[in-house]
């Protein structure tokens, strides 16, 4: 009899699949271009630190602090983000946040100066504060669990496609104009892709998505319903919600997690290319093509882990395994990074230091955990404090780096993020355990 009940189950839900419409592939392609533009203003300033620091003269720890400076109000203002991500719809709050960063990365290019550039830096990490939060309800919302990790492996592989293909061409302009064109051309492509996605974007039940797409979506675990325009009031954060996300062993193996896997991260996103041309003599442009190498190593790891994560759910593999696997091995890889202080060959540098991002990538599936663990009314809330605990590493890879490495020796550097790893790896083995959404 339960063979029989499992039997029509499994045809019930072969035949919706059959008949469910595709419009969630469009939200898929809408996420990964968002991430492309959202890291593409993360890392211009990397790109065009080595000719800041030159005209400004800038000391490495001044170079470390306007590299960080990113960090910090991205990090201070997670938990608001989150906040605001369970109360305004994704298609107004996203462009808003798109077009508002935009432009304070434009006049980065126009405004001139050690403080102003503080000061603009500080305010595209304000407004890039509620971007990951939103993509991870988006893909709640969207996707079906047995794809989601598939899903967010693919926006997240934006991250490193768009480094790849947009260092070199960053670096080319920079040496062919200014750096200040870097973030002009960079905060114009963002503006306009604000206007893009307010125009498109659609919650599941007001898109094109046929009836059978919804019910694929529902009843494969997709919250189709969590976001709702209509919706006139939403309950405020009380005590009992922050203690949820704060006092769960769980959560917390996440939150650490994330930090130690977003440092290597924020590594490649500031001083990576400026220890190609000042520790390694290297132009721009042949500095701009090696350093998109190792995102592309990482672009490979990020879209194998979605796959097979979700490969190894559908065979009956326990989501724990299916989910922490990669992340742990990704991170494992990534040690390899400490290879780089025992060479003298820039190419044998640049093969580890691939490695070791690839691994990376390989363990970047990691808000497909939050989409698990994350109590369903708290997705935003426990979304921002992941993204507030990880993106610290936004302001203490930068500033440690800075204080750490001499004129003439980078080791510390790879040291410290050789530690960092270790510790992550710890986090995810020790303390998140059983994969299971929390009880709010």
């Amino acid at each position: 009899m339960k063979d029989m009940v499992q039997t029509q189950k499994i045809g019930r839900s072969s035949s919706v699949a059959a008949q469910a419409s595709k419009a969630r592939v469009l939200i898929a392609v809408m996420l990964f271009v968002t991430v492309v533009i959202n890291y593409m203003d993360r890392a211009n300033l990397s790109i065009a630190m080595p000719a800041i620091a030159d005209e400004m003269d800038l000391s490495k720890a001044q170079q470390g602090l306007l590299l960080s400076a990113f960090g910090w109000t991205y990090a201070a203002l997670q938990i608001p983000g989150g906040w605001l991500v369970d109360r305004i719809p994704p298609r107004v709050l996203y462009p808003a946040c798109l077009i508002l960063w935009s432009i304070a990365t434009a006049f980065m290019g126009v405004i001139g100066g050690f403080v102003a550039l503080i000061a603009l830096r500080l305010l595209v990490g304000v407004f890039e504060a509620p971007a990951y939060p939103i993509n991870n309800r988006v893909a709640t919302a969207w996707y079906p669990e047995r794809e989601r990790a598939t899903v967010i492996g693919f926006y997240t592989s934006g991250q490193f496609i768009g480094l790849a293909l947009l260092t070199p061409f960053l670096s080319w302009l920079q040496s062919v104009l200014s750096w200040h064109w870097v973030f002009i051309v960079t905060g114009t492509v963002g503006a306009v892709w604000g206007a893009v996605w307010y125009t498109f974007y659609r919650e599941p039940r007001d898109s094109r998505a046929n009836d059978a797409e919804i019910d694929l979506i529902r009843e494969g675990g997709g919250l189709v319903d969590l976001v709702d325009e209509q919706q006139p009031e939403h309950p405020a954060v009380t005590r009992t919600d922050v203690a949820t996300v704060l006092g769960r062993r769980k959560l917390w193996g996440i939150y650490l997690g994330q930090f130690c896997l977003t440092s290597t991260l924020w590594f490649f996103l500031t001083w990576f290319p400026t220890y190609l041309v000042e520790y390694r003599g290297m132009d721009y442009i042949k500095s701009g093509f090696l350093a998109s190498l190792p995102f592309v190593a990482a672009l490979v790891g990020v879209l194998f882990s979605g796959v097979f994560s979700d490969f190894l759910l559908r065979k009956g593999v326990s989501l724990g395994v299916a989910r922490k696997g990669p992340i742990i091995v990704g991170l494992l890889l990534t040690v390899a990074m400490i290879g780089a202080n025992f060479t003298d060959s820039t190419a044998m540098v640049i093969v580890f230091l691939s490695i070791a991002f690839f691994g990376n990538g390989l363990a970047s599936i990691t808000w497909s955990l939050v989409s698990a663990l994350a109590p369903e009314r708290l997705l935003g809330l426990t979304g921002g404090m992941f993204n507030f605990i990880g993106n610290l590493s936004s302001i203490a890879t930068p500033i440690v780096i800075g204080l750490l490495v001499t004129d003439d020796s980078f080791a510390p550097g790879f040291v410290y993020m050789t530690v960092v790893t270790a510790v992550g790896i710890a986090s995810y083995v020790f303390l998140v355990g059983r994969v299971e959404r929390v009880r709010s």
